[in-house]
């Protein structure tokens, strides 16, 4: 078994690529004024809601937010504020969904407002990530004993992905794959319809 930073920050590389995925599809539309590609974007949410709001999100705050808090209480106003930020992710996703519909439903005209909506998002994401890197992973090495990332190497073993079965791949990596097979190049490698 990785140690829980490594399988962490190999999660947090696979949210940024869904994210420049994400932020890129919306760049190409405002270049181009190419239509943009509903089911390449649907897999995309999809993945943001699937992965990191039921696997990877619960697993940082049941393990190593909740070691921190025993250990330590220098990193409290930042995990309460990460704590929160999980809290607000689903909403988020719901609203960026709905802003897709109302694009694919009313054209152009819909477009500003899932743009903005993407952008915030990504930064906000971005900026929730280096907090979890620079600052709640930092504290970690520096407070955590060998005898808790033993503890966390073990709690992260029994953490199975709850939607991947035994021996098959996690549903991040599955989800990873679609979003590959629907978005064009250079983000994915569907051909031209």
């Amino acid at each position: 078994m990785s140690h829980p930073l490594a399988a962490l920050w190999d999660e947090h590389r696979s949210i940024a690529a869904v994210l420049h995925a994400l932020s890129y599809l919306v760049s190409e539309h405002r270049r181009t004024g190419k239509a943009l590609d509903a089911r390449a974007l649907r897999a995309i949410l999809y993945y943001l809601d699937v992965f990191p709001e039921r696997v990877h999100h619960p697993k940082e705050e049941r393990f190593l937010f909740a070691t921190l808090r025993r250990k330590t209480d220098i990193a409290n106003d930042v995990l309460d504020a990460l704590k929160h930020e999980h809290a607000g992710g689903e909403g988020a996703i719901r609203s960026l969904e709905q802003l897709l519909l109302r694009y694919e439903q009313g054209g152009e005209a819909e477009f500003g407002a899932l743009g903005t909506a993407v952008d915030r998002f990504v930064d906000g994401y971005r900026e929730h990530m280096r907090k979890e890197e620079e600052v709640v992973m930092q504290v970690a090495r520096k407070v955590l004993t060998e005898d808790d990332w033993r503890d966390l190497r073990a709690e992260w073993a029994s953490h199975r992905d709850p939607l991947a079965g035994a021996g098959e791949q996690s549903i991040g990596d599955e989800l990873i794959a679609r979003i590959v097979e629907l978005a064009p190049p250079p983000i994915g490698l569907r051909t031209a319809d």
